[in-house]
């Protein structure tokens, strides 16, 4: 596994937890429900999980794995800086001066906020 790969995985990887956590779908899936997700044979993914439980991202829980504080941390940027053009506020709820606006972290807590509202 190259070291290129294994941060590009990483991030995907993070990414697609952290949003499925977020969205209350699920907070530790499985090895098997996370490469049926992101579309990786999961004996490849499987190698991944144990590297990133090893670097401290992800944990053991529930019978699959969840984000560690910074699994958490880098998966919510991950996903800010991925998806900034697509996660900004629409027209008429907020404007230019609004705090949401200041970094992605700032607009990742505030789709956080959002999510966890509506649930």
């Amino acid at each position: 596994m190259g070291e290129l790969e294994a941060l590009r995985v990483r991030d995907e990887l993070l990414q697609a937890m952290y949003w499925m956590r977020a969205e209350g779908l699920a907070t530790s899936p499985t090895v098997l429900e996370l490469s049926t997700f992101l579309v990786v044979p999961i004996d490849t993914l499987a190698a991944y999980v144990d590297r990133f439980v090893a670097d401290g991202y992800l944990a053991p829980a529930d019978g699959g794995y969840g984000l560690t504080a910074v699994g958490e941390e880098t998966g919510k940027r991950g996903f800010a800086d991925e998806f900034a053009d697509l996660t900004k506020p629409g027209h008429g709820e907020c404007d230019e001066d609004c705090w949401c606006n200041s970094s992605p972290d700032a607009a990742a807590d505030c789709i956080e906020g959002r999510a966890h509202a509506h649930h």
